[in-house]
């Protein structure tokens, strides 16, 4: 109860309390930043309070590291995995606690109490496989039987889901309902509304470091929990002006024939006009990235691909570039940023030709350019001096957007755009993405989340197994036409509303 923590110049809790009930889940949210990764991590022994209380089953609890918390029956899954790509998934599990004889390890007890503990949890795996041959779902649920393999009584769960598809969020949330005992209890942290309101009993929100509010799902309306989350009313299924100016009769700044690539896409062709944003839906492994990587060439195809009516050979990311072609991975910390360069490093990344002279960087100008990208994009930093990773994510994507922005690209491919971004920074990048629409650019939004799609795009092309099975108006478009669309699997036909390609 009541604890506060502090660093150098940040205050990320102040007077915070939560209470965790026998036989629940309570779910943690809040804004990036509003403090729920260090409540997590003085939880779970990593930091030490600065002043309050902790209490487990009312007796006072102040673990000195992890394996403490461990062993009081607190079991944490944080969001980035930490585990040992070159072991199996067995001695992952059990890591520093095999079972021996003589000071030998024994792989085979160890594989059989891994088996045991999968065939508990219902989950698919091999103990003997390495975890570098498991997919990101297979980690994650390696990562899940390592918390359950310590008896706990408290699981902590950060956005367990961020990597699963439907079917994967659908066993997990099997085995948190499993887990739940009358002795034990899970608080789980996530960015999306409609899992919270699935998976929990109780919400806590969390905001700049303070305890808002805790209350009962059930009688709990999604906006009420955004609005105490952002401290204002958000606007929540918004969708494009139908009344505006339909971006389809503009010029075609981008036309794709026929792309196709040896191991998924299958002729895929579209239009993408000046001022449009064009969404990308489907399934994971639909191929929606796919056609992204195809275009700015990180991946070989054929095909034709146009720019301004002129056909462009792009046989890599500078290729594509130089084309006025920018593409936002949906992994920015691997392929977007340079996370421990500054802001103004990352935002003159992709314009070092024409920030140059005599082959020195021009650091005058680029901080120039930096700052004018922080007051455009309203990016919260101490200054652009400031090292990227030490960002939120949200102010981390708008980075990456202000580099495309400063190279002018015409095309931008924004793959996953508010992947790990809480609901108020959403808000934001949806209000720049749309903004940059307005003046002209002509935007490919690739996301996960429907809701998304249609909050953005004026026309929606929808994938499956490497095809366009669709292209709907968004005016046209419901989420139950959007998911006919992505799941059917091996159609021949297409279905176009709005503007036939």
């Amino acid at each position: 109860m009541g604890i506060s923590k502090s660093f150098p110049g940040v205050r990320a809790l102040d007077d915070v309390h939560i209470d965790l009930r026998h036989g629940e889940v309570l779910a943690l949210v809040g804004e990036n930043g509003a403090g729920k990764s260090t409540l997590m991590k003085l939880l779970a022994g990593i930091y030490q309070p600065d002043a309050g209380t902790m209490e487990l089953e009312g007796a006072p609890m102040s673990p000195a590291g992890p394996r403490q918390a461990n062993e009081l029956g607190i079991s944490v899954i944080h969001q980035e995995f930490h585990l040992m790509p070159d072991l199996t998934v067995a001695q992952n599990i059990f890591i520093g606690r095999e079972p021996r004889r003589a000071s030998l390890i024994r792989d085979d007890e160890l594989e059989r109490r891994a088996g045991l503990l999968f065939e508990r949890l219902g989950i698919p795996l091999d103990p003997r496989q390495p975890v570098s041959h498991l997919s990101v779902a297979g980690q994650q649920m390696v990562e899940i039987a390592k918390a359950l393999s310590f008896d706990a009584r408290v699981l902590i769960m950060d956005e367990p889901t961020a990597a699963l598809t439907e079917t994967e969020v659908a066993t997990l949330f099997r085995i948190v309902r499993d887990f739940v005992s009358p002795r034990t209890g899970v608080i789980y942290v996530s960015h999306r509304m409609e899992e919270v309101k699935e998976i929990s009993d109780r919400i806590t929100v969390l905001r700049d470091g303070h305890y808002v509010d805790t209350m009962p799902t059930a009688e709990t309306a999604t906006r009420q929990v955004i609005a105490a989350m952002v401290g204002r009313q958000l606007e929540v299924g918004v969708r494009p002006d139908p009344a505006a100016p339909d971006p389809a009769e503009r010029e075609v700044v981008l036309s794709v024939r026929g792309l196709t690539t040896r191991k998924l896409l299958k002729d895929v062709s579209f239009d993408l006009h000046r001022g449009e944003i064009l969404g990308f839906a489907g399934l994971m492994g639909a191929g929606r990235t796919e056609v992204a990587r195809a275009i700015i060439g990180a991946d070989r195809s054929t095909g034709v691909v146009e720019v301004k009516g002129k056909r462009v050979a792009v046989r890599n990311p500078a290729d594509a570039v130089r084309n006025g072609i920018g593409y936002l991975s949906e992994d920015r910390k691997r392929y977007g940023l340079l996370l421990d360069q500054d802001v103004v490093r990352n935002v003159m990344l992709s314009s070092l030709p024409g920030m140059t002279r005599a082959g020195f960087v021009r650091d005058l100008d680029g901080r120039r350019v930096a700052r004018q990208m922080v007051d455009q994009l309203a990016i919260r930093t101490p200054s652009v001096t400031q090292t990227t990773k030490n960002l939120s994510g949200g102010n981390q994507q708008k980075v990456v957007l202000a580099k495309w922005l400063v190279r002018d690209c015409d095309v931008l491919i924004v793959d996953e755009p508010t992947r790990g971004i809480d609901v108020g920074a959403k808000d934001e990048i949806y209000g720049l993405l749309t903004s940059l629409a307005a003046q002209g650019k002509s935007i490919i939004v690739i996301s996960s989340e429907l809701p998304e799609v249609l909050r953005l795009a004026d026309r929606i092309v929808v994938m499956c197994e490497g095809r366009i099975t669709g292209t709907l108006a968004n005016a046209d478009a419901t989420q139950h036409d959007i998911m006919e669309l992505a799941t059917r699997f091996g159609a021949d036909h297409l279905i176009t509303t709005g503007d036939a390609e």
